[in-house]
C-alpha cells in the first residue's frame, strides 16, 4: 500500500504540465514541476558526479575516425554501451543506423532523439584528441560526438535514478548525415506513423531550430571553341562570360528576410596556363527559408548565364549538384513541441535563439510531416576542420538539458 501510494502521488505531481500547458499555453510551470521532482534531481546529480567519466568516454568516441560512409567500427563501439544498459531494442536498420529504444510504460509520445555517427574526416586519419584550457581539441570531437556522448549519459541518468517515462524514447545514431542524408531518409521512411516527435541533436546549446533551410548547389557552365594564348581573339576564353556573369549574380538582392544567402565557391576552367578555356564554370549555393526566394533567384541565375553565354556566342550548362528544399511545417512556431522546447530551455537557464534556418537531420523529418527541431549539448568551434574544439563544462549542463526535454516530451 506504501508503494501504491508513493507512485500515486508521483504521477499527480507530475501532471501539471500538460494541464498547465492547456489552460495557459506555456508549459514553462509544469517543466519546473518536472525539473525539481527528487528522481530528476537524482539523474542531474549522477551526472555531476560522472563527469569524468564522461569526458572519457567522449574522448574515446571521438578518437574512432567515422568518415561518411565508413561509420561501422565507430557504430560497434556505441552498440556495445547501449547493451549494457536498461533497453528493450538495440539493432541496426538497413542503412546502417544503430537503434536503440527505452521502452515507456504506455498512453505518452513517442520520441526519436538523433545524433549522427558520421564525420567529414577522410578514412585513415589518426584522431588523438587533447584537453587544455577547459576545452576537448580533436577533429569531429563537437559534430557530432558531444552529442552521441550526451545521448548515452542520458540513458545512464534515466536508468540510475529509475526513471519511466509514459512514451518510448527512441535513441538513434544516424549514418551519412554530412552527405547525402541516407540514414535519416530510412529511418523516416521506416517508421512513418511511428513516431510523435524528432529531435535532432547537430550543433547548438542555448537555442534551437524548428525548421529547415533550404540548400540548392549548382555547377554553370560556359562552353566554347578554346583554343592557344595568341589565338585570334574572338572566340575568347570561356572564362570571359564566366566572369562577366558572376559580376552579375553578385549585384542581386538576396533578401535577408526571409533569411537567404548566395555563395559562388569554387571556379574552374583550362587546365594549363597557356589555353584559353573550352568550359569554365561556377557553383553556386543557393541556400532560403522560403522555397519561393530560391526559384525566383534561380530564374535570375539562369537568365544571366543565358544572356552573357549569348553575347560570347557560346554555350551555357546547368548542372544540378544537389536540391535540398526548405521544411517548413506551417504553424510550427507556435506548435507544442516549439512552446515546450522552449519551456525547457528557459528552466535551463537559457534564453534561447528559436531560428528557422536547420540543416540537418531535422529537415528530412519536417517534410515528412513528423514534428521536429535540431538542437545540441553544448558549444563548440572549428566545426569541419582539424582545430575543432569544445568547451567542457557546458557540455554536462547540456546533458541535463537533454535529459529535461526527454522527459517532457515523452511525459514522465
Amino acid at each position: 500500500m506504501t508503494r501504491f501510494v508513493a507512485c500515486l502521488i508521483f504521477v499527480i505531481t507530475l501532471s501539471p504540465l500538460h494541464a498547465t500547458f492547456a489552460q495557459t499555453g506555456s508549459p514553462f510551470a509544469g517543466v519546473k514541476t518536472i525539473q525539481d521532482n527528487p528522481k530528476v534531481r537524482a539523474a542531474n546529480e549522477y551526472i555531476d558526479r560522472n563527469q569524468q567519466a564522461i569526458l572519457r568516454e567522449w574522448i574515446q568516441i571521438t578518437e574512432i575516425n567515422a568518415p561518411s560512409g565508413h561509420e561501422q567500427e565507430r557504430a560497434k563501439y556505441v552498440e556495445r554501451l547501449l547493451r549494457q544498459y536498461k533497453l528493450q531494442d538495440v539493432r541496426y536498420d538497413t542503412a546502417g543506423n544503430l537503434i536503440a529504444v527505452r521502452k515507456g510504460t504506455g498512453g505518452g509520445r513517442t520520441v526519436v532523439l538523433d545524433a549522427h555517427l558520421d564525420t567529414v574526416f577522410q578514412p585513415g586519419l589518426k584522431i588523438k584528441a587533447t584537453v587544455r584550457d577547459g576545452r576537448v581539441y580533436a577533429p569531429g570531437v563537437g559534430d557530432d560526438t558531444r552529442n552521441i556522448e550526451a545521448l548515452l549519459a542520458t540513458i545512464r541518468a534515466l536508468d540510475y535514478a529509475q526513471i519511466k517515462t509514459k512514451g518510448d524514447l527512441v535513441f538513434v545514431f544516424t549514418v551519412e548525415e554530412e552527405t547525402n542524408f541516407r540514414g535519416v531518409k530510412q529511418f523516416v521512411n521506416d517508421n512513418k506513423g511511428k513516431m510523435d516527435y524528432y529531435i535532432a541533436l547537430d550543433g547548438g546549446y542555448e537555442g534551437f531550430t524548428y525548421a529547415g533551410i533550404g540548400i540548392n548547389w549548382y555547377r554553370h557552365h560556359f562552353i566554347g571553341p578554346g583554343g592557344h594564348t595568341r589565338s585570334r581573339t574572338p572566340p575568347y576564353s570561356a572564362s570571359l562570360p564566366l566572369a562577366r556573369a558572376i559580376s552579375r549574380i553578385f549585384e542581386l538582392k538576396v533578401p535577408s528576410t526571409p533569411s537567404s544567402n548566395l555563395n559562388i565557391g569554387m571556379l574552374g576552367g583550362a587546365e594549363v596556363v597557356n589555353a584559353k578555356a573550352s568550359d569554365a564554370w561556377f557553383t553556386v549555393d543557393l541556400r532560403s527559408t522560403s522555397n519561393e526566394v530560391i526559384a525566383d533567384l534561380e530564374k535570375q541565375i539562369k537568365v544571366i548565364v543565358e544572356d552573357e553565354a549569348k553575347r560570347a556566342n557560346m554555350q551555357s550548362k546547368t548542372d544540378v549538384i544537389s536540391t535540398s528544399p526548405a521544411a517548413v511545417i506551417p504553424g510550427h512556431r507556435d506548435s507544442d513541441l516549439v512552446k515546450m522546447a522552449e519551456a525547457v530551455h528557459r528552466a535551463m537557464g537559457f534564453e534561447p535563439s528559436i531560428t528557422n534556418t536547420g540543416s540537418n537531420n531535422s529537415s528530412v523529418a519536417l517534410l515528412a510531416g513528423v514534428p521536429s527541431i535540431s538542437t545540441g549539448a553544448g558549444p563548440c568551434e572549428g566545426s569541419h576542420s582539424l582545430a575543432e574544439n569544445c568547451e567542457i563544462e557546458p557540455l554536462y549542463k547540456g546533458i541535463k538539458k537533454m535529459l529535461l526535454l526527454e522527459l517532457v516530451l515523452a511525459e514522465l
